[in-house]
């Protein structure tokens, strides 16, 4: 009877929360725009171009202030990601300049990176990138699409496990790139912030508003927009937190086939063998 007693409490519990979430949320007014990615679903699979048109606003618009620490050139280059080509993917790295050495004498040097080589970061230590951030810290993007997302609160949740919905991180990443307004008309900005309807930490960000239109020049036709760019480099950075998803749901749909495979055969073998059983 008590063990009944404490998963009924416990349930309550977890629902509480559940419940709690959205109504937390509501009173930040903090307002996510879900989006339709490639990449969604079990059958989902990553956009070449717009990985590579993201990579490009990452480069141009984010990559003086965030780095990409964990991804190396060469995975420009691999399958599942952007798909440039060797050539191309060295030609980026031949761009940056990493650190190396001791040499002979014992000293450090700069080279020009190659396809083994991560991205550097663009502030020696994180000292330096709040001196040159009026003290906020600007994250890495390598993990910043699943260590930042929204939760979608009850019922939503319950939803999600059955469409599989793991996109909580792009879309907040694409919430918080749009999110720019002008503050209401009894809010008081403090200065070196901004006013974003959806940042999570509150409506004030210290990192101004990264993206205009036309900043960045597309050559295959893709509008020039805040919201494409937005978009694009979400997807960037979901795959630079995520390279082998494709592997992944993959590796999961045929696992599932061989278990439902497996299941019918056990239970064929059971009803030949025990056929004639008496039950």
């Amino acid at each position: 009877m008590s063990t009944m007693i404490n998963m009924v409490r416990s349930l309550v519990a977890v629902a509480s929360l559940a419940i709690a979430t959205p109504a937390l949320a509501a009173g930040a007014k903090v307002e996510i725009d879900y989006q339709n990615w490639s990449f969604a679903g079990p059958f989902g699979s990553y956009d070449r171009g717009q990985l590579q048109r993201g990579f490009k606003v990452y480069r141009e618009n984010c990559s003086a202030c965030h780095g990409l620490r964990l991804v190396a050139f060469r995975n420009l280059a691999e399958n599942g990601g952007p798909s440039f080509t060797e050539d191309q993917a060295k030609a980026i790295a031949a761009e940056y300049t990493v650190v190396d050495g001791p040499d002979d004498f014992g000293d450090m040097y700069d080279r020009p990176a190659i396809l083994a080589d991560r991205f550097p970061s663009p502030f020696p230590n994180e000292q330096a990138a709040r001196a040159a951030n009026n003290g906020a810290y600007p994250p890495d993007f390598s993990l910043l699409a699943k260590a930042r997302a929204a939760q979608r609160g009850f019922p939503g949740f319950v939803f999600d496990i059955f469409t599989q919905y793991q996109e909580n991180g792009p879309d907040y990443i694409y919430s918080l790139l749009t999110g720019y307004v002008d503050p209401p008309a009894d809010v008081t900005v403090p200065d070196g912030q901004y006013y974003n309807h959806s940042f999570l930490a509150g409506q004030f960000i210290s990192m101004a508003p990264p993206l205009f239109d036309e900043a960045v020049e597309y050559t295959d036709g893709t509008p020039m927009t805040v919201e494409q760019y937005a978009k694009d480099v979400s997807a960037f950075m979901m795959w630079a937190a995520e390279p082998h998803l494709e592997d992944r749901k993959k590796i999961g749909f045929r696992v599932m086939v061989f278990l439902i495979v497996f299941a019918g055969l056990l239970y064929f073998t059971k009803k030949q063998l025990w056929r004639n059983a008496e039950h």
